[in-house]
């Protein structure tokens, strides 16, 4: 699968996860602009890139503003002539319960998910209007913001708001020809060394061990794991793909669904206090659980 004509920003590109993005959409022929706040890491990827024979730049900037997310689809543009790919990688994480969370915690990570996914998004689809001829934005959720996650009340709400854009993006843009999607990543990432169950596990992947099978099978393996899912994304063959969430890790591929009702009923004339309480008990058997599958 090549991407030769492609070009791709990747935020929060310089290490981790949006590292394997973008050197894998390099490796596939895409240019690509590596954005992260840290100058070093930024460009160090792009170098990296550059040094394995593909093309890339770095762009150093926090997202959350318009100025910045103008500036990477500008950067795009005056390196690379175009854009095609606009993947939001980049985000802060806080893990805090809710009664020690701090404001400024929670506007942090909420400004660098939800905003930057926003302005970055809008910013793309201004440039892919005026080109006219389609384009790809991929956003990136998690499965705090499927689930929910102890100790993670700013990033699991912005994960979720992040899916909530696929859907309204999706339907928005597709007279453009745009395409709108989000991968459910999960990989061993310096992320998910806070997660006391595979604190040794990442340690382990970081020092060259393979990652177990039971792992794998779980859905957890390496950042490059989860890279081929962005390139088939950016790629003219998933044309007509739009509106999903994918889970991909490790070995494992999962489709999202969209929300539905789980049970509906009718009283007529509507019910009182007392007569959800007698009513109540039948509707138990459908409520649904809160907890992730094996908790």
């Amino acid at each position: 699968m090549r991407l030769n004509d492609k070009v791709a920003i990747v935020t929060g590109s310089g290490r981790g996860l949006g590292r394997a993005y973008a050197e894998a959409l390099a490796a596939a022929g895409a240019a690509v602009v590596v954005n992260d706040i840290d100058g070093d890491v930024a460009k160090e990827t792009a170098d990296a890139i550059t040094e394995a024979g593909g093309r890339a730049v770095a762009e150093v900037c926090a997202v959350g503003t318009a100025e910045s997310a103008d500036a990477l689809v500008r950067r795009a543009v005056t390196e690379f002539g175009r854009l095609d790919v606009m993947c939001t990688n980049a985000g802060a994480l806080r893990d805090r319960t809710l009664g020690k969370v701090t404001d400024e915690e929670f506007d942090l990570v909420v400004n660098s998910h939800v905003r930057g996914t926003f302005t970055c998004g809008r910013a793309a689809a201004a440039r892919f209007r005026e080109q006219g001829d389609g384009g790809r934005l991929i956003l990136v959720g998690s499965p705090a913001g499927q689930y929910g996650s102890f100790g993670q009340t700013a990033y699991a709400a912005s994960k979720a708001a992040i899916i909530a854009m696929v859907r309204v993006w999706s339907i928005e843009l597709a007279k453009l020809d745009v395409t709108v999607n989000a991968i459910v990543p999960t990989a061993l990432t310096r992320m998910a060394a806070t997660i006391p169950s595979l604190t040794e596990a990442v340690a382990a992947a970081e020092n060259g061990a393979p990652i177990p099978p039971d792992l794998r099978h779980r859905g957890i393996g390496t950042v490059q794991d989860v890279a081929p899912l962005v390139v088939y994304l950016s790629s003219d063959e998933s044309t007509g793909i739009t509106g999903q969430y994918f889970g991909f890790g490790g070995d494992r591929f999962t489709i999202w669904s969209h929300p539905k009702e789980a049970f509906v009923t009718h009283r007529e004339g509507g019910w009182t206090p007392d007569q959800l309480a007698t009513d109540f008990p039948t509707f138990t058997p459908h409520l649904q659980t809160h907890l992730p599958p094996g908790r």
